[in-house]
């Protein structure tokens, strides 16, 4: 494992991070059996630094429970958000954390982050709730070790939002189809400039980079480098500049976490070549020549009041454009319970509310783009066909 330093925390921080969003599953629930593996192998393997969210629907509290056996919890850096959707007064912030350091099975977290600060508008909430005094008094007290903020937005309101306080770090979403998207590199580096350690999280856009890829594009790299997954040149790509702290990877299989170790264990500014560049430069074109809706897959717009599975209403529309029609077609079939009577999900069920605008960190125009997605995956028989099946009545 590599690590990394930042001048503003003394902590070397392993380039690879455990996001602990997207669990090992049985039906509903967290695989407590499989994450505790992974979680083990992980911090073998030199993992220190764990990420989760008090909005991760589990996540803390199995997080909390594995890491309190055998003495896990001193040997890792642990983070966690504040939801700033729930803090309504400042009575909030303590009874959140509260309920998070319950969870977590600790009396501190290294990383504390605000979750989602998209602008100052949203920040100047919190200075009123008094959130610059309850920082201190945390920090104080040792019950939070670094503050920094997640960040979903415009560039320039990420740049703003650097200077208008002493950050100890914050996380950006970036990956190399997102170079100039949201904060960007722009972001990153003016962030690096001010020696704010920057987290990286979708390094693989919700796992569309390792299993999503246009089938010109996944052959491009597969012959550049037979040995070499897709997951990995995204993992390289963002290793290879000097500006990340640490790249958080959702790995919920041991294959994807032993992959992620082993280019972990070889990260370095400069390690893809020119070729490379070249060859990954190539492979991006075509991915964005066929992507049509930038969606990660992470939920935040969920649920839906009308019961639209916005998601999968996307990944499946993604996968027609990349994959063809009957792979996208079965996909979005079987991911909006088409099949099934009484739970049909699709975008027709769409009612424009825009409920879903407002939380979705992608910024994507979603009442649109589910119009685009019935009128591609949607055809003038499937209404029919839902009838016949039962998954609707009308």
């Amino acid at each position: 494992m590599q690590y990394r330093r930042s001048p503003k925390i003394d902590a070397d921080l392993s380039v690879l991070g455990f996001g602990c969003m997207r669990f090992p599953r049985t039906l509903a629930a967290t695989d407590m059996t499989k994450t505790e593996a992974l979680f083990r192998e992980a911090i073998e393997g030199g993992v220190n630094y764990f990420d989760t969210a008090y909005v991760y629907p589990g996540s803390e509290s199995a997080t909390g429970e594995i890491l309190a056996k055998d003495g896990l919890r001193e040997r890792v850096y642990l983070a966690t958000k504040l939801p700033r959707q729930l803090c309504k007064s400042h009575d909030d912030l303590d009874r959140i954390f509260s309920k998070q350091l319950e969870r977590l099975k600790t009396g501190y977290i290294d990383f504390y982050l605000i979750h989602n600060l998209p602008s100052l508008f949203y920040w100047q909430r919190l200075v009123d709730l008094g959130i610059e005094e309850w920082i201190a008094e945390k920090k104080q007290s040792g019950q939070v070790r670094w503050i920094g903020f997640s960040f979903h937005g415009a560039q320039n309101d990420f740049i703003e939002l650097l200077d208008v306080y002493d950050w100890d770090f914050c996380q950006i979403q970036y990956n190399y189809l997102d170079e100039n998207y949201q904060a960007g590199r722009v972001g990153l580096k003016a962030a690096y400039a001010k020696g704010v350690p920057v987290i990286i999280m979708e390094p693989l856009r919700g796992g569309k980079l390792a299993t999503g890829l246009p089938k010109e594009a996944a052959q491009i790299l597969e012959q550049a480098d037979p040995q070499a997954s897709l997951a990995s040149w995204a993992f390289k790509w963002l290793y290879d500049q000097p500006e990340p702290s640490v790249v958080l990877s959702g790995m919920n299989a041991p294959e994807q976490l032993r992959d992620n170790l082993a280019v972990a264990g070889q990260a370095a500014v400069g390690m893809l070549g020119s070729e490379q560049k070249g060859v990954l430069e190539k492979a991006i074109e075509l991915i964005k020549a066929t992507y049509r809706v930038p969606c990660t897959g992470c939920n935040y717009c969920m649920p839906c009041p009308h019961g639209v599975s916005i998601p999968s209403c996307f990944s499946a529309y993604n996968a027609r454009t990349t994959q063809g029609l009957i792979v996208g077609m079965s996909q979005y079939v079987t991911s909006t319970a088409a099949n099934r009577p009484g739970q049909y999900s699709g975008a027709a069920n769409c009612q424009a509310c825009g409920v879903c605008l407002e939380k979705c960190p992608q910024q994507i125009e979603i009442i649109e783009q589910l119009k685009e997605v019935k009128k591609h995956m949607e055809p003038f028989w499937f209404k029919l066909a839902l009838k016949v099946l039962g998954a609707i009545s009308k």
